[in-house]
């Protein structure tokens, strides 16, 4: 398995969920979609320095080039509908000075590129990929498929300085760092993406207006978490179904049937790995997460317990959709198992952090801080 907490799948954890038991079973049995899934996942540990170094690279060479860094960053902040992506013109050259030292730089790479996110999705985007290229006998092309997959992943890896900067929960030393970084990685992904065509770029625009959207709402739900609502959380899930759905697409270079069966399905387990997140940051952050499914649940019912057992509810209803596009692959698609085997994955990623939840069982420290929020 690939995560950026490695014990989740450890032996002692499979144990400790249904789902993880059925994963040690295909794994004792060596099933197909376990052998293919961990053809990926080696495949993964082989490639991935070389993505990063890719990445870094690049990123360096985009960072010390721009003579107006001012103005970049203040336009990504003004795209992203939010100051609080800018960065003050008296940080400017230092910062701008600290990150064109590459060893500095390559530290704050590895550390965005340390998330769940990106270490779960770089193996399925490989796997798409090769599956699409099969199906439509693609002509071979290493640089297509590198620049596509690395320029989703990169895509994917800005949510995470992103994030960091509007929660201010992690990293806190190196947010004015991530500031700056941001247009030069969403520069590079646009500018790899674009060499899957017209048609990859488009929907890759296409689907980062919708995740800016997801984020925007983010944002102003953590400034009023009272206003939350059904509505207002599943425009808040743009940022996963968007970004995760839209490289979905575009690993089959948007051409159907592949290109809409793959948003489905990644578009859903992006929204259900989501819940998992939620419930794996309240036990670290000590405190429901603002906004969130749990939070939601919980302002309306006033039973936080409750709360996340509705969460893990509305988990299993997004990894229900996934799972139909599973039976919508075109029965010549060779890795259909390796999907299965994903979306189990998945589930066990959610169980784990619930039954860690319910293990530690903090609901009336919750509740309290619950109360002074909704006051």
């Amino acid at each position: 398995m690939s995560g950026k907490d490695e014990s989740i799948f450890s032996m002692e954890a499979l144990k400790s969920t249904q789902t993880g038991r059925e994963i040690m079973k295909q794994g004792l049995l060596r099933s197909k979609g376990y052998r293919q899934f961990n053809q990926y996942k080696e495949k993964t540990e082989q490639e991935f320095s070389g993505f990063a170094q890719r990445f870094i690279m690049s990123l360096h060479k985009a960072i010390v080039a721009d003579s107006n860094p001012a103005g970049t960053i203040q336009k990504f902040a003004d795209d992203a509908g939010t100051q609080e992506l800018a960065l003050s013109d008296d940080s400017m050259s230092d910062v701008k000075a600290r990150l064109s030292n590459p060893d500095v730089l390559g530290d704050r790479v590895k550390r965005i590129l340390n998330s769940n996110f990106v270490k779960m999705t770089f193996p399925v985007f490989n796997a798409l990929y090769d599956g699409a290229s099969e199906y439509f006998s693609d002509a071979a092309s290493e640089e297509k498929r590198n620049a596509v997959i690395d320029g989703h992943v990169i895509a994917i890896d800005l949510s995470e300085p992103m994030d960091r900067i509007v929660d201010k929960d992690e990293d806190l030393e190196y947010l004015d760092d991530y500031k700056f970084m941001n247009p030069y990685i969403l520069g590079i992904a646009r500018r790899k993406i674009a060499q899957g065509g017209d048609a990859v770029l488009k929907a890759f625009e296409e689907g980062f207006k919708d995740a800016r959207i997801g984020q925007y709402v983010d944002v102003k739900l953590k400034m009023k978490p009272v206003s939350i609502n059904d509505e207002k959380m599943t425009e808040c899930y743009k940022k996963y179904r968007a970004v995760m759905g839209t490289a979905g697409r575009n690993m089959a270079l948007n051409r159907r049937p592949l290109s809409d069966i793959f948003h489905l399905g990644m578009a859903r387990a992006g929204e259900c790995v989501g819940c998992g997140n939620e419930i794996e940051d309240a036990i670290k952050n000590n405190a429901v997460k603002i906004p969130s499914w749990p939070l939601y649940y919980a302002l309306n019912t006033g039973d936080v317990r409750h709360a996340f057992e509705l969460t893990m509810a509305k988990s299993e209803l997004y990894l229900d959709e996934a799972k139909i596009a599973l039976d919508m692959l075109p029965e010549s698609f060779q890795l259909k198992p390796f999907l299965e085997f994903l979306f189990m994955t998945v589930r066990h990623y959610n169980q784990y952090w619930y039954n860690e939840l319910v293990r530690r069982a903090p609901f009336a420290e919750f509740q309290k801080k619950l109360e002074a929020v909704a006051k």
